[in-house]
């Protein structure tokens, strides 16, 4: 009995098994990924970062929950990296103004900040189209709430000609439809204040059953924070007694003390320490 002829195609079936991506692992970025500034976040995404040239999908209740805190650290680094100097950052359709100063303490200076004010959804579309067509542009950030499919779409194949960053928020009931972003994430608060949740809904790779929980505000915010509540405790803490409380006690105006004293009498409580000199509020 003669050998069995070798099949033509096995030589063609293992050399392409090296390229294979397994659903069950997390894939390798196909286009460069800027990382997001939370290591938690970079662990569970492609490339360990936000993709470039790719739309980012978020998803909110709140249409600003916690955008700036998520987006501050990779926008800085997008901005500083450009090779245009104070490259913008465009926000189509923001639901707030943006604060100049948190941002600029974050690394984003308000020059680099283009604020496109627009309610109609065709406007705000238009706008973002425009905005991923300049080179100069780091990043679009662009709050599309009626956006749909086809739209989405041709954001995409614009930002895939960009190579920037493109986030696109949309509200979380659209998270049951499809979408054509590289990246879909759905973002909510936590019970614990300070702290939000990222669920990754999209990725190259398997689903993750557990949302990352990020800080909510960067480290020097918290900081901030923490010492206005301090300085809030040590003013209720000094704070002046109220009247019941202070039943025997002079309450001691010190300009008109002085004023209807003669020249040169000494005080009563001349020569007494001022703490054995008896309950006073000096107002």
């Amino acid at each position: 009995m003669g050998q069995p002829s070798p099949d033509p195609f096995s030589s063609l079936l293992l050399p392409a098994e090296a390229g294979v991506w397994r659903a069950d692992e997390l894939g390798a970025a196909d286009a460069p990924a800027l990382p997001t500034g939370h290591p938690a976040l970079d662990a569970q995404l492609p490339g360990g970062g936000w993709p470039v040239g790719a739309l980012t999908e978020v998803l909110q209740t709140a249409p600003d929950a916690h955008v700036w805190s998520l987006l501050l650290p990779a926008l800085a680094q997008a901005v500083a990296r450009h090779p245009h100097a104070r490259a913008p950052v465009v926000l189509v359709g923001a639901p707030h103004e943006p604060f100049g100063p948190a941002l600029a303490a974050a690394g984003v200076p308000v020059e680099a900040l283009l604020w496109v004010r627009a309610e109609v959804a065709s406007a705000r579309l238009w706008s973002s189209e425009q905005a991923l067509r300049c080179a100069d542009v780091s990043a679009v950030l662009a709050w599309l709430p009626q956006a749909r499919v086809g739209e989405l779409r041709r954001l995409q194949l614009a930002a895939a000609r960009h190579e920037g960053l493109l986030f696109v928020f949309r509200p979380a009931s659209a998270a049951q439809g499809a979408s054509p972003a590289r990246l879909r994430l759905q973002v909510e608060r936590t019970a614990e204040p300070g702290s939000m949740d990222v669920h990754i809904l999209k990725r190259r790779g398997p689903p993750l059953a557990a949302p990352v929980t990020l800080p909510a505000r960067s480290e020097r915010m918290t900081a901030l924070l923490a010492a206005a509540r301090l300085r809030r405790r040590e003013r209720q803490a000094w704070r002046a007694p109220e009247p019941e409380a202070m039943a025997g006690a002079t309450v001691v105006r010190l300009h008109e003390h002085r004023a209807s004293r003669p020249a040169g009498s000494a005080s009563p409580a001349a020569g007494v320490p001022h703490a054995l000199a008896g309950p006073a509020v000096v107002a």
